[in-house]
């Protein structure tokens, strides 16, 4: 798996001056909650993103509830962080790794390669008895900002997917749960259904039943009626839990994966574009 590390690795390397461990917690609905957890306890040296604050833009009109962040913020956040073009990060969260994979797409998106997630993030290092701590960090910040490359081609907005609407070869996949993608319940947003033409690929079930990051064989075994040659373009309800789907796929050996970074919740903003529910 070459975007997940597990815990007996980072505990070997938790001291290299050149990694810097992201703490992603992060709960919907209550978004204090992430915070609150990561002063209570987090791994040695940790230092905190919040998803809201640092990892998304403001809300607006459009661009879905949670916008990606101003690249030049997210910039400032990355050096303040101690992240600089060679440091290596491992990002994790208690969400099996819903949040902790905004921060690896947003990196690998302005040009960061080595960036992994932890498997079984928290809950999975605190039972195996590795070291937590509440002690604040203090990162040391890097000696310059972080020279952001944005890789355009991992990125497609609005009116990207309004022109590949039934495009052949085109496919796109709905991360979130299925009475959703169906439009049965829409807890979330003001409207319910999918995007037309999309499959429905649950991002949780890239985790196995004891919450741990499935093989290369296994989330290809998920993708396996993909064509492995076509563009696959992945969104959920606000651009956050496509990420593990996005980083699922790379991991299946699928190489021309985009992420509709508005998803559903800028899709619906705009009262003209098509909505379809049930399944496809």
């Amino acid at each position: 798996m070459r975007n997940i590390v597990q815990a007996s690795w980072l505990t070997e390397h938790l001291q290299d001056p050149n990694l810097v461990v992201a703490d992603c917690r992060f709960a919907l609905g209550q978004p204090l909650s992430g915070r609150a957890d990561y002063d209570r306890e987090h791994l040695p040296g940790a230092v905190y993103f919040d998803l809201d604050r640092q990892l998304s833009a403001p809300v607006t009109e459009h661009g879905g509830r949670h916008p990606l962040p101003d690249l030049n913020a997210f910039a400032a956040v990355l050096s303040e962080a101690g992240i600089g073009p060679s440091t290596t990060v491992v990002a994790y969260d208690d969400q099996g790794g819903a949040m902790a994979s905004r921060l690896w797409w947003l990196l690998r998106y302005v040009g960061h390669e080595q960036v992994y997630l932890l498997d079984g993030g928290f809950s999975a290092w605190k039972a195996a008895g590795y070291p937590v701590t509440s002690e604040a960090t203090a990162p040391r910040a890097a000696s310059e900002v972080y020279p952001v490359q944005p890789q355009a081609a991992m990125l497609l907005r609005v009116e990207d997917i309004r022109a590949r609407l039934g495009r052949p070869g085109v496919t796109l996949i709905d991360s979130r749960e299925a009475p959703r993608y169906r439009g049965e319940v829409e807890p979330i947003d003001a409207k319910a259904g999918h995007i037309p033409g999309a499959k429905n690929r649950f991002w949780k079930a890239a985790l196995d039943e004891q919450g741990r990051w499935r093989d290369a064989a296994g989330q290809a075994d998920r993708f396996r009626d993909l064509d492995p040659d076509g563009e696959i373009v992945v969104y959920c309800g606000s651009g956050v839990t496509a990420c593990p789907n996005v980083l699922a796929l790379e991991e299946a050996g699928f190489r021309n994966v985009k992420l509709y970074a508005g998803s559903w919740s800028d899709w619906i903003s705009y009262a003209d574009n098509p909505i379809a529910t049930g399944d496809e």
